[in-house]
């Protein structure tokens, strides 16, 4: 919003430098009266302090201005350097803002007003085609230039999007295939005792769907990772460690964890990556800082909540980390939501549905 503030600013500091140059010239060697050097100046140079806002509309007011105050004899033929210089101005916004068909009849327009009444000399319709050509064509190649960057980020985040979607499904594999692991082992050791005949059966068929639900499950995900093992996967038990490491890095860690912390392994595992991106981003972007993690958990939901009183950031990038943590909410249908703090600093907010 300050940046752009200030573009306003430039524009409008620029408007006032061309209005003065206009009026200056309108005034110098001929007697004019004032309701025709006020208004013709004003319609000439007030448009470049609203390109950014409407671009056409500033271009072909400035135009149909100068060719009317050229026309009109308010202002010389040889004072038009300000007016083209207000052209160029709305020229270039167009070119930047406009597809292409919008900018070409811009140019176009621009450079049959002005060189309609530069005299019609050929040095003065080169150097005006000269001028307002250059412009569009910085215009333009700025316009390629943004455009090529817009891309390239959407395509990063795309690739961070897949990247993270791919971490969160090899976790899922860890603890999957950990559960099918015990099951089959569970149901393998009943299957032995072989009493009664029926449960027998029941468990036989058990042992056999959940290792054949393994071995397919390990074949679609285990070739994400090379390491995959069947310990455990961290969750909300490993928050304490979390906090202590955090606090080795400069990041003072208030941790609050409330309710009953035996969740499902998948939910425990979001939670803690999820605080673990959160101090990270505290730990690389606030520390030294304060922070408080507080752990809501209830029958129908774990909430995470994260907040520091460090500077916080001016804008959100397209990093991994809140990537991932959003991922990893919208996996179980959850909220999320990260941002500049009311009172400073930075929070992360998400809720973990139980189903």
């Amino acid at each position: 919003m300050i940046a752009r503030l200030h573009l306003y600013l430039v524009d409008a500091t620029a408007a006032l430098v061309i209005g003065v140059l206009v009026g200056y010239a309108m005034l110098e060697h001929q007697e004019k009266p004032w309701w025709l050097v006020v208004p013709g100046t004003l319609l000439v140079a007030l448009p470049v302090a609203v390109r950014r806002i409407w671009p056409v509309t500033a271009l072909v007011v400035t135009t149909a201005a100068t060719a009317a105050v050229v026309i009109g004899q308010v202002l010389p033929t040889e004072a038009l350097g300000a007016p083209v210089g207000a052209v160029c101005f709305a020229l270039y916004t167009v070119a930047v803002d406009r597809p292409l068909t919008w900018s070409l009849a811009g140019l176009a327009g621009a450079v049959v007003a002005i060189a309609g009444v530069s005299g019609g000399e050929p040095e003065n319709v080169l150097v005006v085609l000269a001028a307002t050509s250059a412009v569009w064509v910085i215009g333009y190649t700025t316009r390629m230039r943004r455009s090529y960057f817009a891309r390239a980020t959407a395509q990063q985040a795309e690739q961070a999007l897949s990247d993270e979607r791919m971490r969160i499904a090899r976790e899922l594999h860890d603890v999957v295939a950990h559960n099918l692991s015990l099951i089959t082992v569970q149901a393998a050791n009943a299957a032995h005792v072989r009493s009664p005949e029926h449960a027998y059966e029941a468990l036989r068929v058990i042992s056999e769907t959940s290792r054949a639900a393994l071995t397919e499950m390990r074949g679609l995900l285990g070739v994400l990772r090379s390491d995959a093992d069947l310990a455990p996967s961290p969750g909300l038990g490993g928050l304490a460690d979390l906090a202590d490491r955090a606090s080795l890095a400069g990041v003072r860690v208030t941790l609050d964890v409330r309710g009953d912390t035996a969740v499902p392994e998948g939910i425990g595992l979001s939670a803690y990556r999820i605080v673990q991106e959160a101090l990270t981003n505290v730990v690389k972007h606030a520390a030294p800082a304060a922070c408080t993690v507080l752990v809501d958990v209830t029958p129908e939901a774990v909430r995470v909540e994260v907040t520091d009183d460090g500077p916080g950031v001016k804008e959100l990038g397209v990093g991994h980390g809140l990537i991932g943590m959003r991922e990893r909410v919208a996996v179980y249908g959850g909220t999320f939501s990260a941002g500049p703090g009311a009172e400073g600093g930075f929070r992360v907010v998400a809720e973990l549905p139980q189903r």
